[in-house]
């Protein structure tokens, strides 16, 4: 299972792969039912998860009822528990919305939902990060995961990103970070897709962020809090919820 998972993710195109999810999901569910590891985002329990990588698999990581991964799962309780987003009004903008929110975001009735993207057939407005088609000071709440990694000009990205957000907003920015790393790393000059998937977890990667990653929010005006949210929880609870102990949940203001 481990190989042919990660020749599907490999070989077929992410908006096609959120297409087939949808026939093949239920199936999993059945398959691995069981009491051991429970996704938060619906309550549901596995006797395990399933392996997810590009380059480098990593074993029992995906929830087979919400696909969603440790950064997701991290991401939801956080929210659950320390803000009041599931209870109050807010206009939301998110990038590329991933399959574990997106239904749930939309039927959220106290929500201005609007959901953006290049590519992903998920999205109400097809968007140039860099050249964002809203107004200054326009939403609450911005969810930008795993999507900086991506742009060229992440400067630019950031700097839209700061201004459609309101005084007094967040947002949650993940990213794949090497926290060992001070500084983020690029190199341009590796075009081989093999050698960059190696380097950079994917091949459409174009950087691997270092530490240096909130001082570059902060530098275009946002204030970063750094959350090391899963010390917040027992390592049976770690376990449980198949999160990764030391992820920083990057989570900013205006």
């Amino acid at each position: 299972m481990k190989s042919l998972f990660k020749l599907i993710l490999n070989v077929i195109p992410r908006p096609l792969l959120i297409r087939l999810s949808y026939v093949i999901r239920p199936l999993m569910v059945l398959i691995l039912k069981g009491q051991k590891y429970t996704d938060p985002i619906d309550d549901k329990s596995f006797s395990s998860f399933l392996p997810y990588g590009y380059e480098k698999q990593r074993p029992n990581v995906l929830s087979p009822s919400t696909l969603s991964l440790e950064r997701h799962r991290l991401f939801w309780l956080y929210l659950k528990r320390e803000t009041d987003f599931f209870s109050s009004s807010k206009r939301v903008l998110h990038f590329a919305p991933e399959q574990a929110f997106y239904k749930r975001f939309k039927k959220m009735e106290q929500l201005d939902y609007v959901t953006t993207d290049l590519n992903s057939p998920l999205a109400d407005v097809k968007a140039d990060i860099c050249d964002l088609p809203f107004k200054d000071d326009e939403f609450d709440v911005i969810f930008c995961n795993h999507v900086l990694e991506h742009i060229p000009d992440d400067t630019q990205a950031m700097k839209e990103l700061y201004r459609v957000l309101k005084p007094g907003g967040y947002g949650i920015f993940q990213i794949p970070q090497d926290l060992s790393r001070e500084t983020t790393f690029e190199d341009d000059s590796i075009t081989d897709r093999r050698e960059r998937a190696k380097i950079f977890g994917q091949y459409d990667h174009v950087r691997i962020y270092g530490r240096d990653y909130f001082d570059k929010l902060r530098s275009v005006g946002f204030k970063v809090e750094e959350v090391d949210y899963t010390a917040s929880f027992s390592a049976e609870d770690i376990d449980k919820y198949r999160l990764a102990k030391g992820e920083i949940l990057p989570v900013v203001s205006k």
